[in-house]
């Protein structure tokens, strides 16, 4: 294997084989860890951008001095990594399906996240986000009834586009009444997509939350020379 790429874990799951990949990108002279699904790029790190925005929109609607957040995928670590910079988050669940993607942390194998797994304030939870929502399990699994500041969801492309079919009831009316019920009153609910703003979707939030916004975060696309763009949606329970 050349010392240009490096693929440091690779695992079969019950949704496809997951692999982290490191290469040396001679053009931009830097190097890049990449996750894939199959033959699907799910992350980069030459995208960081929105998964960074993820958090900080998601919290910056919040007001409370001592916060407790759910990061919904771990993938690169970039969204539970920003929460944990602002000092209001006092814990951190990260709800991750995957163990291997848990241990890549946990190994450190990431080093523009390194601190993740060893902050305090950190929890690991193994188990399928959308499962525990729909089954009333909860997001703490030693506590079916806790609820949340803030819950930042990064797991499928979109609500069109989802990584496992049984993940779309999750984006229905009835799912997101599920997940607000994970939240105190005035918490967050806040949605990384692929898609530009989907004004349908915005309309099913609309009938669940109180507020709901959706950012458009633009950031610089170096493969291209120009720019691309993700989605960030906020909403927010009733006070």
């Amino acid at each position: 294997m050349s010392a240009r790429f490096e693929e440091l874990a690779w695992r079969e799951t019950p949704i496809g084989a997951i692999s982290l990949r490191r290469r040396r990108d001679p053009f931009l002279d830097t190097e890049v860890y990449e996750v894939k699904l199959d033959d699907e790029y799910l992350m980069s790190s030459l995208f960081p951008v929105a998964e960074i925005e993820l958090a900080r929109l998601g919290l910056a609607a919040l007001t409370g001095p001592a916060l407790d957040v759910v990061v919904g995928g771990l993938g690169l670590g970039y969204t539970a990594r920003t929460a944990l910079a602002d000092d209001r988050v006092r814990s951190l669940v990260v709800v991750e399906a995957i163990e291997d993607v848990i241990d890549w942390h946990r190994r450190e194998l990431l080093p523009f996240a390194a601190g993740l797994a060893t902050d305090p304030r950190t929890r690991f939870v193994r188990a399928d986000f959308f499962a525990a929502v729909a089954d009333g399990t909860g997001l703490d699994p030693d506590a079916a009834e806790r609820r949340f500041h803030a819950v930042l969801l990064d797991v499928d492309h979109s609500p069109r586009q989802v990584l496992h079919p049984s993940h779309a009831a999750f984006y229905t009316p009835d799912g997101l009444r599920r997940l607000a019920a994970c939240l105190h009153p005035d918490g967050v609910f806040a949605l990384w997509s692929d898609d530009p703003p989907d004004a349908d979707f915005e309309a099913v939030l609309a009938e669940v939350f109180t507020t709901a916004r959706a950012h458009v975060v633009p950031f610089a696309n170096p493969l291209t020379g120009g720019e691309s763009a993700n989605t960030v949606y906020v909403a927010q329970t009733p006070a």
